[in-house]
């Protein structure tokens, strides 16, 4: 009886889908920070670059979206199911290249911001714009609209930051912003690799093998 009124007690499926998909953010952030040190490494090993203070811009940007990120990842687990890892691997990885290399744009732009002064405020609503798409193609119950919605947002985060970069990026700028990029891809894919795994069992998608 003890046994059966702690089984009734405990965690829903979907509440530990929604952990899961939060402790799997933290993972993903190690993973965007790793990388990120050891892509630079060629900088500072080859060219004697101070790649520090370029980690500095990657590190504040993460910050910036670390908790933003817990509370999408606690979101998505409780409202959606496991997917096959193939599949969430993929497209965890086009999310996170997207989002690195939207989210560095974004702090090459501030610094931009006080040398353009009106000229670079056209970056924000594409910007925005990409984000939104990003945003309805994880909750997006069609995978011919999700995939439709991530290649839009990614054409428009391209162009707002290859703007960004033409208006006062330094090699320096670009560098970041390549590196955040293929970051995020590693990052993007380890969240995808939890996202196919929260939840055990009871949340796999009706009629999936058990």
């Amino acid at each position: 009886m003890a046994s059966r009124g702690e089984e009734r007690g405990g965690l829903s499926p979907r509440a530990r889908r929604a952990f899961g998909c939060v402790t799997w953010v933290y993972m993903a952030t190690l993973a965007f920070l790793a990388a990120a040190s050891l892509l630079f490494m060629p900088f500072w090993f080859f060219g004697g670059w101070n790649v520090f203070s370029l980690l500095e811009g990657i590190a504040f940007f993460a910050t910036l979206l670390f908790l933003p990120a817990m509370g999408l990842g606690a979101l998505l687990g409780l409202r959606t199911r496991r997917s096959a890892r193939r599949v969430a691997t993929r497209a965890g990885a086009v999310l996170g290249a997207v989002v690195g290399w939207l989210g560095c744009s974004f702090v090459v732009w501030l610094e931009v911001l006080g040398e353009e002064g009106g000229v670079a405020y056209a970056f924000v609503p594409f910007a925005a714009l990409s984000g939104v798409l990003l945003l309805y193609a994880l909750f997006a119950g069609d995978v011919r609209r999700a995939r439709r919605a991530v290649g839009a947002a990614a054409l428009l985060a391209l162009a707002s930051g290859a703007f960004v970069l033409a208006l006062g990026g330094s090699w320096l700028a670009v560098a970041s912003v390549v590196v955040s990029a293929l970051s995020g891809a590693a990052a993007g894919w380890v969240a995808g690799f939890g996202y196919a795994r929260a939840g055990g069992k009871e949340m796999l998608p009706p009629g999936a093998g058990r």
